[in-house]
């Protein structure tokens, strides 16, 4: 059954203001709130991944989300956002179930310490990923790059390993239109490798560019909630969301039957 996964950004500067959380009490508040609306595990970042965002140290990282992880996982299955080894490592003795790898590094740690592994495909980074942004073929050359990244996965022993095309990573809106309406290839890449598909378009500025005039993020939830259905339907496993509660509701549309009033 496809599930969502909630996103609770410990940062200051994360691209959707309203849902940043500041401080570890916030940031557990707000991962409770998320696991009582129905999210399957909720994602935990200390690092904005924004376009142009400022890198973090590992030291500052570390005190934002150690202690986000143990707290929520007394509550349910927890993933730490990451690109830090050291992070990861510390999340997943803190009770982080999956590592949640922007540019796919992190393959011998979740190995190792015998927990489930995101690879999610970025062009550059934070700081240069939306400059100019070029693909001969996007669909083509990040299936190629997944599965090559499933392939190491193997090789270093990790046995629950999940995909992500990157949508918003060093892609132009054009890209990431074309993604999403590939999606079901991606899934085919998911059952034939026996991983499985996250997908994430929460709120992504691509979103806000419908009908040629820029929407601000907090008008963002209609095109966020009707692109996470869009990916359900061709046969993602998980997505990531902002907004759990709405995102809940519409994944219930898919899995349940409706009765005719």
């Amino acid at each position: 059954m496809p599930g969502v996964m909630g996103i609770v950004n410990v940062t200051p500067d994360s691209f959707f203001a309203e849902q940043r959380t500041e401080s570890v009490d916030a940031a557990v508040t707000r991962g409770a709130l998320l696991f009582a609306q129905g999210a399957a595990i909720v994602d935990v970042g200390g690092e904005s991944t924004r376009p142009g965002a400022t890198p973090v140290s590992e030291v500052d990282e570390l005190a934002r989300v150690v202690a986000v992880v143990a707290a929520l996982s007394e509550l349910g299955p927890v993933s730490i956002d990451t690109t830090k080894e050291e992070v990861a490592r510390q999340c997943v003795a803190a009770g982080a179930v999956m590592i949640n790898d922007v540019g796919g590094r992190l393959a011998p740690v979740a190995g190792e310490l015998g927990v489930a592994w995101v690879a999610m495909h970025a062009k550059g980074t934070p700081q240069t990923m939306q400059d100019d942004p070029r693909y001969d073929d996007v669909v083509e050359e990040v299936r190629d790059w997944l599965l090559a990244k499933i392939g190491e996965a193997r090789d270093v022993g990790v046995t629950d390993v999940w995909i992500d095309p990157g949508i918003g990573f060093g892609k132009t809106a054009a890209h990431n239109w074309t993604l999403l309406r590939h999606c079901d290839e991606f899934a085919s890449l998911a059952a034939e490798t026996e991983t499985r598909l996250l997908v994430g378009t929460s709120r992504k500025r691509f979103l806000g560019m419908l009908g040629g005039e820029e929407r601000p993020v907090n008008e963002r939830l209609a095109a966020s909630v009707a692109t996470a259905t869009a990916a359900l339907e061709a046969g993602a496993a998980l997505v990531r969301v902002h907004d759990v509660a709405e995102s809940v509701e519409a994944t219930k549309l898919l899995t349940e039957e409706l009765i005719a009033l």
